[in-house]
């Protein structure tokens, strides 16, 4: 569909979506607003001239404001056309036609630290506790694309995840672990093309079809250079490697998510709600628009794209964005991009407890945030879930306080009562109007990014990383100026409080065990066979062959992850992030 007709059906969804319907009122919606009219005038306004109001002003997190009540007077909902029933387009209620009835959401825990030893120390013991899927973090270095022996490195191997250098950190790092009987999801962007051929690599030579993988790589590149800044080289060489594993798992990987189209540092940096969703649909929308240009039939790989969305304390404010994310992510792949099969329609989310909410003053109330931000979630139709530890605003998880934030997921499910019925909360007055103000909210700024030239386009002239700080500043100065509370932090302090609580200390001997195992495997391969495998990935990144076949036999000659990346940024350039002010 051309632009100007697709934003023109944007619109139109928008507006029907938000209540700006045409024609004439039913008799009985007339009579509603009527009726609440009187109330405000009378009922209403004797109370708040008696005792007003505790606070001027009601506002989401987002800072939307939030009426006093909601009466199907505000709505503008066909109930077939924006809700229709679960599994059933455009699964505002749902995408599964039994949701978690038929199957409880993912428990995903997200684990990394150290060497990969110990990381496999703490995964075994995560499955034994019940855990359904693995969560792979890597190290700053992972993630930026350098090796444990790097100068850039000093400091910083496995500090904040996992270090991964070779084929053989990752053998380790999965030993005893059947990887074609669980589901592995890997958080890295720049080098997510890489860590991805080492895992093919490791399935083939543990014999394992590559059918059998299932699993997600993040490697969202354009959220990167909006929020997290953890790339290896620019925009466009990124969206390559971004095309060319989206390519390769269609062929190759039928049960892979080549791309988990990520909100969650979107909105740990500082987004509004609405811009979370808008910008992270965005990125979505400039992925599948390269991979149709590459030649790919938009039904050969949609329905292996997911997505992972912050779930922040603001509880009906969440609940809505999922539901919304769900309706305009499937009139975009219809209506957009011609999508046939329902599964093309779908959005699948992973999601995670908001790590940006949670505070080092009494670090025991996050608990009962973590709790609460996994209702919302739950309530929101995730498909997976990870619950942050009380202790991560000072270290990595104890193992501990990561069974407690385990344990809060399977109180979710299986003490509360919510996975019982589908959507317990569709047909909210509230829910639903808050829902289409989001979806509203967010159509405006996939509009205005279309308007831009779509997503690329607008990273590069730094518009969402403006937008972005300017509702983090707006947040800020209301947290300081006490319009929002966080408690314990800007009012029921405690005077001289301590935290006291036992916290995670990853030794600092991981950085030399990590480099001599780095340097005994280079000892121990073959040069000519690791000069040849880079001759391969360089040759690939300077025409147009796909990167995953080479970059996998490199990871098989053990070529080190900065080995291959050093190739791509020889090949492609670096990338420094422009000033914006």
């Amino acid at each position: 569909m051309a632009m100007e007709t697709f934003t023109s059906a944007l619109a139109s969804a928008g507006d029907e979506a938000g209540g700006a319907g045409q024609g004439e009122v039913p008799a009985d919606v007339a009579a509603i607003r009527e009726a609440r009219a009187r109330w405000e005038a009378s009922t209403l306004a004797k109370v708040v001239a008696k005792a007003p109001l505790r606070q001027p002003r009601f506002t989401t997190l987002s800072d939307l404001e939030v009426p006093d009540v909601v009466t199907p007077g505000d709505l503008q909902v066909d109930y077939l056309r924006d809700l229709n029933l679960p599994g059933e387009f455009p699964y505002t209620r749902g995408i599964q036609p039994t949701m978690y009835r038929g199957r409880l959401w993912t428990m995903r825990q997200f684990a990394g630290f150290g060497t990969p030893e110990q990381t496999n120390a703490r995964y075994h013991y995560l499955l034994a506790q019940g855990q359904a899927g693995l969560s792979v973090a890597f190290d700053f270095p992972t993630l930026m694309g350098y090796d444990s022996d790097s100068p850039r490195s000093l400091g910083e191997v496995g500090m904040c995840g996992v270090a991964v250098d070779t084929l053989r950190d990752m053998e380790v790092l999965f030993d005893g672990i059947p990887l074609e009987k669980i589901t592995t999801s890997m958080t890295i962007n720049g080098p997510a093309i890489v860590m991805l051929c080492f895992y093919v690599a490791l399935a083939d030579n543990r014999g394992i079809p590559r059918s059998a993988l299932g699993g997600t790589i993040q490697n969202d590149c354009l959220k990167e250079f909006i929020a997290q800044h953890a790339w290896v080289v620019g925009p466009r060489p990124a969206m390559r490697m971004v095309t060319d594993t989206i390519e390769f798992a269609a062929k190759e990987l039928p049960r892979w998510h080549p791309v988990s189209i990520s909100g969650y540092h979107i909105r740990e940096a500082g987004s509004t709600a609405a811009q979370e969703l808008a910008f992270t649909l965005a990125d979505g929308i400039a992925y599948v628009q390269a991979a149709i240009e590459r030649g790919l039939d938009v039904d050969s790989f949609a329905p292996r794209l997911s997505f992972f969305f912050d779930v922040h304390v603001d509880f009906f404010e969440e609940i809505a964005k999922f539901r919304a994310a769900r309706r305009i992510w499937a009139r975009v792949m219809r209506d957009r991009f011609g999508a046939k099969k329902p599964e093309s329609l779908k959005l699948r989310t992973h999601a995670q407890t908001a790590g940006v909410s949670l505070t080092a003053q009494q670090p025991y109330n996050n608990v009962a945030r973590v709790a609460l931000q996994a209702l919302a979630a739950v309530l929101g139709g995730t498909q997976s879930l990870h619950t942050n530890s009380l202790d991560e605003t000072y270290a990595l998880p104890t193992e501990e306080s990561v069974t407690i934030a385990l344990r809060t997921q399977q109180i979710v499910a299986h003490e509360t009562g919510v996975a019982n019925t589908i959507d317990p909360l569709g047909g909210s007055y509230f829910v639903e109007w808050m829902t289409d103000k989001i979806e509203a909210e967010a159509l405006d700024y996939i509009r205005r990014i279309d308007d831009m030239g779509g997503m690329l386009s607008a990273v590069e002239k730094g518009y969402p990383q403006r937008e972005i700080a300017g509702a983090a500043y707006r947040f800020q100065r209301q947290v300081e100026r006490r319009e929002k509370v966080m408690v314990g932090v800007n009012d029921f302090a405690m005077k001289g409080e301590s935290a006291r609580i036992p916290t995670l200390k990853v030794d600092e001997e991981t950085q030399r065990l990590q480099c001599e195992r780095l340097a005994g495997v280079k000892a121990s391969r073959d040069p000519a066979r690791v000069a040849a495998a880079l001759d391969a990935v360089r040759a690939a990144a300077r025409g147009s062959v796909n990167l995953c076949p080479p970059i996998i036999e490199a990871a098989k000659a053990y070529c080190s992850e900065q080995e291959v990346c050093d190739v791509l940024r020889e090949v492609f350039g670096t990338h420094t992030d422009p000033a914006e002010f």
